[in-house]
């Protein structure tokens, strides 16, 4: 009986830790560039006196991320960029590490330090970039960004910086708790100038929002299930528990 319990009690902590996964992924739905997470699971033995016969299933400490691209919106606004095919945009983690992501949604500080849609810095070729006040700024599909001054005439235009883009394989690549991603290794990836942005659109969450409603759905109907089989449990022991009684 005691088997039943915990292995009831494991499949439930598991179908748990699933369900909060896929709660993550709804909440992120529309959130720019936003990869999905996907629980996998894991054999581990149990450890203990007798021969180990026995082993439990567990979620892995870190979910698969889907490194799939999301669909492109047009925004129409110039400061909105989309990363062509693989590649990140390199930015600097509140902790001031380097990290990377694939949200393009930036913008201008008051102080002119150029940030995305949550704040992050933009690294560019010397780090983050600034950008002095201005009355026009584009950015070219390889990232070099041109400005035109206040006062400045309309053709004078002046490169500034080029935003720091780099190219990796997914699995290269792990998700921070923060959302950001860094290399499994900890190691800085160098810029690739083959990496290329669209300007005037950002990228979606490659969220499927149904597919994580009805895993939703089917984690709960697991729950209950277990739920019933340690209550089945539960009883078990007491009848047992009675029998023996009786039997003295």
């Amino acid at each position: 009986m005691d088997r039943m319990l915990y292995v009831a009690m494991n499949a439930a902590s598991t179908v748990m830790m699933g369900q909060r996964v896929s709660a993550n992924n709804i909440a992120n739905a529309s959130t720019y560039g936003f990869k999905s997470d996907q629980p996998f699971s894991v054999s581990r033995p149990v450890v203990g006196d007798g021969f180990g016969s026995r082993a439990y299933a567990s979620l892995s400490d870190t979910p698969v991320t889907d490194f799939s691209n999301g669909m492109l919106e047009a925004t129409g606004n110039d400061m909105d960029l989309a990363i062509n095919g693989n590649g990140f945009f390199v930015v600097q983690a509140p902790d001031g590490s380097t990290a990377y992501t694939r949200r393009g949604d930036l913008h201008v500080l008051p102080t002119g330090q150029l940030v995305n849609g949550v704040g992050h810095p933009v690294m560019g070729n010397g780090g983050p970039i600034a950008i002095p006040p201005f009355q026009k700024i584009e950015f070219g599909n390889d990232g070099t960004i041109t400005f035109q001054g206040l006062g400045d005439e309309p053709k004078a235009n002046v490169v500034i910086d080029r935003i720091g883009l780099v190219k990796a394989q997914p699995e290269q690549m792990i998700k921070r708790p923060d959302g950001l991603f860094e290399t499994r290794d900890g190691s800085s990836l160098p810029l690739d100038a083959d990496v290329t942005v669209v300007s005037g659109g950002l990228e979606r969450s490659n969220v499927n929002t149904m597919n994580e409603l009805a895993k939703m759905i089917e984690a709960q109907r697991q729950f209950e299930m277990t739920t019933n089989l340690m209550r089945q449990a539960g009883e078990n022991a007491a009848t047992a528990t009675t029998l023996l009684r009786t039997q003295q």
